[in-house]
């Protein structure tokens, strides 16, 4: 009896057919299969999220000098008081024309929310003129960074990518920690299954970027709603 379910298997057959290989499924925990393309013989992992996000307007990311700096200062300021195994994950709109004071009162708001251990921190305000969210993920590989922020323009839903930030963090950096076979020694393959989720690439692609996670997979794949397979590196 397969120990694959449905949608970790589909997602298996998918990435066979796309890359014209024969596939076999593993003994058990990581990986879960083993591909066989030109006589090689790569590990497959494969993680399956819902994030019940079923947005289909891709989201305007800025990463302009402002919104850079914003978002590397507060990685700088935050980093030492986020704990090992959780991130902070925000969003601010832009344009963003008071950058300093928008990221220190935001780094504060921050700080006094992390300062109590509170079981949920959740922000939604308005600062200096600009809308901004933050969000506690708990959870989290210590491969990640642990301050994850977007500078996006404000007809973008922040929701989206919070919702699908949390969602790849927590599964990706799941994987990531799967130790493989000692006897193996071949490349590595991560599958991530969406089946409800912005259907365009893209989106996943800047966000992945963004996490700084730091992995053995030699490739990252995302298959997505219609049997698309796309690669996130």
């Amino acid at each position: 009896m397969s120990r694959l379910g449905k949608p970790e298997q589909a997602a298996i057959e998918l990435v066979a057919r796309r890359f014209s290989a024969t596939w076999e499924e593993a003994d058990g925990g990581s990986p879960a299969a083993y591909l066989t393309i030109a006589a090689k013989r790569i590990a497959v992992d494969v993680t399956a999220i819902q994030p019940g996000i079923a947005e289909r307007t891709r989201p305007h990311l800025r990463f302009d000098r402002v919104a850079l700096g914003l978002v590397r200062r507060l990685r700088a300021g935050l980093s030492e008081v986020v704990p090992d195994g959780e991130a902070v994950v925000l969003t601010v709109t832009a344009p963003i024309r008071l950058p300093a004071k928008t990221a220190a009162a935001l780094e504060s708001r921050i700080r006094d929310g992390l300062a109590g251990r509170p079981t949920r921190v959740e922000i939604e305000e308005t600062i200096c003129g600009n809308q901004v969210r933050a969000r506690l993920v708990r959870g989290v590989s210590k491969r990640s960074s642990k301050v994850i922020g977007f500078v996006h323009n404000p007809d973008s839903d922040p929701d989206l990518l919070l919702g699908l930030t949390q969602a790849l963090l927590q599964s990706i950096g799941a994987a990531a920690d799967k130790p493989p076979p000692e006897t193996f020694t071949g490349d590595r393959w991560l599958v991530v299954a969406i089946e409800d989720g912005p259907p365009h690439i893209e989106t996943y692609r800047q966000i992945y970027s963004q996490l700084s996670m730091s992995t053995d997979f030699n490739e990252v794949l995302m298959q997505l709603a219609g049997g698309r397979v796309e690669s996130l590196m």
